[in-house]
């Protein structure tokens, strides 16, 4: 663990003591190095399912593939971010990697905590560099009003949290999860009980997040720079789906009987979502929509508590952090050439930059689960375990997975075929940096195909 997180610490000193001129080259080289370091990861020598550097540090098969994302994104940050950060001024930009810097930092120390109050107080930190993130880089004006809606969202989902997590302190003396597994199951009767299993999970279903509290996700990600939206979509939602893994382990005797509403809700939130990227205008827009629907899946995934369950959520987690991330990152590509997200303004693209259509090609039909692809193994495996556990799910998340087809061929299809605008003039030709960036995205999925067990989770 320390050999990740020495490294990414390091990064401090060299953002802010590296001569301008070598700014974006050293900190994109030495991220890239953290990165190939922490695939070091995969190779499992534990017999008894952790690994460990510390007391408080550890990875096991659930938390590598999401310590390794967390790594591999810093990258690709920083890459797509040199564009539009390039023209502020020096100290400015060097804020910024800072910001970027930090939030890995907070996420490797969330994913590798094996004591739960740490995890949830790096799950909260994460809050203040993505915050700062939207408010001071954002697009529009709106990005105040969308950095309040994602920071009180958040914290009204996990300030309970909090309270259920020192009741559980009290109750069963320790928080490490390498102990509470072993500990007395709980006798969970009262209705102060079915209060305290709600708030255990409340906080993920935000963070995922369900339909019906999922309105800060498309504020934010429309608002935030494309770095804010990368590591959103690939990261910080996965905090949730993390989360509610470890916390289930623990809520078992209840559960049976109080997930049927959140599988409802996050069955139905996959239509409802799905519909409403069918008729958006905006591009980052639908992508940040498409998010929800298939966290939807993963949430249902996890709340059947199944093994197929668990490793669908996590092997969909996984795919989806790596193509919804690539695909901001092309809507970014768009804007800073055609400044308007706004679909019907910026079409055609295809005719002028035919590369980066073949990119679009993949990317949607990654999104909407093209076999072999890992998003597909892992939609399908947690669309088995729903049908096993009632044959009714079938007919949401069938239609569910249409309507995906349906909206991922709309946006390609406005995005670019068509005629070109009239208004489209003089767009400055791709950079190899930006194919470098979608290869980069590209590459991990596809080499997932090959080798899955990296990311079955416990369940090989």
């Amino acid at each position: 663990m320390l050999k990740v997180l020495v490294p990414t610490i390091m990064l401090f000193p060299t953002i802010w003591l590296i001569s301008p001129k070598w700014l974006w080259t050293a900190t994109t080289a030495h991220s890239l190095l953290i990165a190939l370091t922490s695939l070091t990861w995969f190779k499992w020598s534990s017999e008894t399912g952790w690994a460990m550097s510390g007391p408080h540090l550890a990875t096991d098969p659930l938390s590598t593939p999401l310590l390794v994302l967390t790594c591999w994104l810093l990258p690709l940050m920083i890459l797509a971010s040199q564009n539009h950060i390039n023209p502020e001024p020096i100290s400015r930009q060097r804020l910024y990697i800072t910001l970027l810097a930090s939030l890995q930092t907070f996420l490797i120390l969330a994913f590798g905590a094996t004591e739960i109050i740490m995890f949830y107080i790096m799950f909260e930190a994460t809050l203040i560099p993505t915050l700062i993130i939207i408010t001071r880089w954002g697009n529009q004006t709106e990005r105040l009003n969308a950095g309040t809606y994602f920071l009180f969202y958040t914290l009204a989902g996990s300030l309970p949290l909090l309270v259920a997590l020192l009741l559980l302190q009290q109750t069963t003396g320790t928080l490490s999860m390498l102990v509470i597994q072993y500990s007395q199951p709980m006798v969970l009767n009262s209705w102060g009980h079915k209060i305290w299993w709600a708030s255990c999970l409340i906080a993920f279903l935000v963070k995922m997040p369900l339909y019906g509290v999922h309105l800060w996700l498309p504020k934010a990600h429309v608002e935030a720079p494309v770095a804010g939206s990368m590591v959103l979509a690939a990261v910080l939602l996965k905090l949730g789906g993390y989360g509610m893994m470890r916390m289930m382990i623990m809520l078992d005797p209840l559960s049976k009987e109080l997930v049927y509403p959140f599988i409802i809700l996050a069955l139905w939130g996959i239509i409802m979502t799905g519909s409403i990227c069918l008729r958006q205008t905006d591009l980052k827009s639908l992508i940040a929509y498409s998010s929800v629907s298939h966290m939807g899946l993963v949430a249902g995934g996890i709340l059947i508590q199944t093994p197929w369950g668990f490793s669908g959520a996590i092997i969909l987690m996984i795919a989806h952090g790596l193509v919804s991330s690539m695909l901001f990152c092309l809507a970014n590509t768009a804007y800073e050439r055609t400044h308007s997200r706004t679909m019907i303004l910026a079409r055609g693209l295809q005719v002028i930059f035919p590369l980066t259509a073949v990119w679009w090609f993949i990317a949607n039909l990654a999104n909407l689960a093209l076999p072999p692809l890992p998003n597909l193994m892992g939609e399908l495996m947690i669309i088995t375990t729903l049908f096993n556990w009632s044959p009714w799910t079938l007919a949401l998340t069938g239609m569910g997975t249409l309507i995906t087809a349906g909206y991922s061929l709309y946006m390609f299809l406005m995005s670019q075929r068509g005629p070109v605008p009239n208004h489209i003039m003089k767009l400055p030709p791709f950079h190899t940096r930006e194919h470098l960036l979608m290869a980069f995205h590209l590459i991990p999925v596809i080499l997932l195909v090959t080798k899955p067990e990296l990311m079955w989770g416990w369940c090989y």
